[in-house]
């Protein structure tokens, strides 16, 4: 088979950004013979002593190759300021293997181009030295990306301290969003410190830099905030969404346990608690949860982690024993209506009948999960971007309900963040539970999210005119080097 263009995939580090590239390169390269795919693996203090690609590599296409990059443990000092931080200066550590890597490729005239990690834009200067265009890749909502556009150019072309918004109650008009949108829900890294807010709105300025950007979404869940992106400002959008695995975890042992328990369970009776990869809480917020779930009544089945030991910064482990930090007796209490579980296979058991209602922290991940099963969300974010994706799913799009839409987990020293009581919880489990309404709808944009994907769909449509967009660009440059000799 003959190689027409290779593209240069670098996610950031980290295994749910690796999995997620993964996942889009599989999605280029089953749609069009002439692509080929090298991913470049950058990794984390998480994962630096584990064979990331090996594991993957048995389901993927013989047309996508790893080259994993040494980790400097130098790098890790930097988490003790800010994993934005850390980032920088890893990407910044790394550029001239990318190089390497990419000047490898391009000695055979074949490199179309990057597709970076929305968090790796610094090797945007290593692509633009080599003459090929970059794409991004952006995991997260077209309604962010508008937002971190809105805010840098708040930053930059009126010369505005964003921080200004912070212990704010105003609402703002933003172009990304139909309905007026409060400051309180803005990001924590906007609003804490300068120096992170400029550091994290960089990546905004590069943005605008690029050939394109790729998005984890679709036209139809999105319609406002993807158009208010063709403002002839930014450079082209693809919505190329849903994108995910949709059979992660199967086959695992435990998986099959959660399974068959939930085989048991009446249609749409369970609620379902999972927090993400990096999500949990401690002794005094799982009180209140369970106490929320014993009083509502409902079918449960909760992922509960134990949080990292203070001042580290490493993903959440699972509980030797759940009962140390569980009320006493709750188990016992609840042996009939739930299970407790440590990691979960979230989309196998979104996909579950037995499923009515997802209490989530509002990763974007598991927000097209959750509507590609057909499952309605209660809205408890934790971090990040999260805030935002709650409030586009309660307010903007009214496919969620919410817990606390402006929670925040470990924020800044100076903000003492509440714990939710048992009866916000409660609440907003009832409600995620009853609401037929919201149920409708989410089973309706189910149906969307499944039809954008297949053949004459929008996303469909999307990644067809990403992928001529890069095969023009490739003739063009190769072309250009037959003329250069």
């Amino acid at each position: 088979m003959k190689k027409v263009a290779e593209l240069l995939f670098i996610p950031s580090p980290g295994f749910s950004h690796l999995t997620s590239a993964l996942e889009m390169a599989n999605l280029l390269i089953r749609r069009d013979e002439r692509l080929f795919i090298t991913v470049i693996i950058m990794k984390s203090p998480f994962d630096y002593n584990t064979n990331i690609s090996q594991p993957m590599s048995e389901d993927l296409n013989s047309r996508i190759r790893f080259v994993e990059l040494p980790y400097d443990e130098s790098n890790s000092e930097l988490l003790s300021k800010s994993v934005l931080h850390f980032l920088a200066a890893l990407i910044e550590t790394n550029k001239t293997q990318v190089r390497d890597v990419a000047a490898g490729i391009e000695t055979n005239n074949r490199l179309a181009g990057f597709v970076i990690d929305m968090f790796c834009s610094g090797v945007i200067d290593v692509a633009d030295e080599l003459g090929v265009p970059t794409y991004v890749y952006f995991t997260s909502s077209a309604g962010f990306l508008g937002l971190m556009f809105h805010l840098q150019s708040i930053q930059d072309d009126q010369s505005k301290d964003v921080t200004q918004f912070k212990d704010s109650d105003s609402e703002l008009s933003l172009p990304c969003f139909a309905n007026s949108f409060p400051s309180k829900v803005l990001p924590s890294v906007v609003l804490d410190n300068q120096d992170e807010c400029r550091l994290f709105l960089r990546h905004a300025q590069m943005f605008r830099r690029t050939k394109g950007i790729l998005v984890n979404t679709f036209v139809e869940l999105e319609s406002y905030a993807v158009r208010s992106l063709s403002d002839g400002k930014t450079p082209p959008v693809y919505p190329v969404g849903p994108i995910f695995n949709l059979k992660n975890g199967e086959g695992n042992h435990r998986s099959d346990a959660i399974m068959s328990w939930l085989d048991d369970q009446p249609p749409s009776s369970v609620v379902f608690l999972c927090f993400g990869s990096m999500g949990s809480f401690g002794k005094e917020e799982v009180k209140e949860i369970a106490d929320a779930l014993e009083h509502t009544g409902y079918r449960f089945l909760w992922s509960l982690r134990q949080p990292p030991p203070k001042g580290k910064v490493e993903a959440p482990r699972e509980y030797e024993n759940p009962e140390e930090v569980l009320p006493e007796g709750f188990l016992e209490r609840t042996a009939g209506m739930g299970k407790v579980i440590g990691w979960a296979p979230q989309v196998a058991v979104l996909s579950h009948p037995a499923v009515g209602g997802f209490v989530s922290h509002c990763g974007w991940n598991s927000i097209l999960e959750s509507v590609w099963c057909g499952v309605p969300i209660a809205a408890w974010p934790l971090y990040a971007e999260q805030q935002i994706n709650a409030f586009e799913m309660v307010k903007e799009l009214g496919l969620a309900v919410e817990i606390k839409m402006d929670y925040r987990k470990n924020v800044s020293k100076d903000i003492k963040q509440e714990p939710l009581t048992a009866k916000e919880i409660e609440t907003g489990i009832r409600k995620v539970m009853m609401d037929g309404e919201i149920r409708k709808k989410v089973n309706e944009m189910k149906e969307k999210s499944r039809e954008a994907m297949t053949e004459g769909g929008s996303s469909y449509i999307s990644l067809g005119c990403l992928i001529e967009d890069v095969i023009k660009n490739m003739e063009f440059h190769t072309q250009k080097s037959v003329e250069h000799e």
